[in-house]
């Protein structure tokens, strides 16, 4: 590769791609909020109405002034930065496949979302209490009360019954959900989202080794989403992609720099689930 040929806006749509290809969490955000990014400590600006009033309608009267409706305001901060840095000496890239960047960018895109998907999943601290449900020593025979009471929690919340409801675990949650022989899926596991493990009672169930965790004893308790898409916003910007010659390599070099900031916007539809495997 020779630098003369170096796209940056075709590596940074091509890095974008495989970004949204290498998320679970991050996909399971609302992207709807993303605006204009810059730098660190942008903010986007987050808008919500207040709810609609119904009343009963009586025939031939006049009904109240229409309610002015009330503006609610979040912002999402941009708050971290993650950057990459990788060069390609001139005699490996001679003897280098032709598909050589390609692979450099699939696995540079591949570290930057398991860094978002982890900090999306660190946001388990701003769920309000009352949206925790812990579950201790989860066996196979356990996994369909546990999700029966976090389906019911959400209906109460006000969740469409109809809404399909996100539910990220580890890998030692998945086996529990898998033994239970309850998810289904299109008999196609392969056409399933990436980490989709399949379908149960209007779960779409997702697993993920970023899921955050906690020690109690000798325990490990694995902080677990159950949520809607709209619960968590996120936004990103892949803001700057350079190809450049390092003074002191005989190589061509990529550095690019990746912003985002994710938060709770609907705390009423997701809940955390600390479950602790038997």
């Amino acid at each position: 590769m020779s630098l003369s040929y170096f796209m940056p806006t075709v590596w940074s749509e091509t890095l974008y791609r495989q970004l949204d290809r290498e998320y679970v969490a991050v996909k399971n955000c609302s992207r709807e909020f993303e605006g204009s990014i810059k730098s660190m400590g942008d903010t986007v600006k987050i808008v919500g109405i207040s709810p609609i009033t119904v009343f009963d309608y009586e025939k031939n009267s006049d009904m109240e002034p229409p309610a002015e409706l009330s503006d609610t305001e979040r912002m999402l901060v941009i708050n971290r930065a993650k950057a990459f840095n990788f060069a390609v000496d001139d005699v490996d890239r001679a003897q280098a496949l032709p598909g050589l960047m390609k692979e450099a960018m699939r696995l540079a895109a591949s570290a930057l979302a398991n860094e978002a998907d982890k900090y999306v999943f660190s946001l388990h601290s701003a769920i309000p209490s009352s949206n925790v449900n812990n579950v201790t020593g989860l066996d196979s025979d356990g996994v369909v009360d546990m999700l029966l009471s976090v389906r019911q929690k959400l209906l109460e919340q006000d969740v469409p019954g109809n809404e399909e409801i996100i539910l990220e675990v580890s890998p030692a949650v998945a086996s529990k959900i898998i033994k239970a022989k309850i998810v289904t899926d299109t008999n196609n596991s392969e056409t399933l989202d990436k980490g989709c493990i399949g379908s149960f009672l209007g779960f779409r169930i997702y697993v993920s080794n970023n899921v955050a965790t906690a020690q109690s004893g000798t325990s490990t308790v694995y902080k677990c989403f159950a949520r809607t898409k709209r619960a968590i916003a996120f936004a990103e910007q892949l803001n700057e992609i350079e190809a450049y010659r390092p003074e002191l390599r005989f190589a061509d070099a990529v550095k690019g720099l990746h912003l985002y900031g994710a938060k709770i916007v609907y705390p009423q539809q997701i809940m955390l689930l600390n479950v602790s495997v038997a």
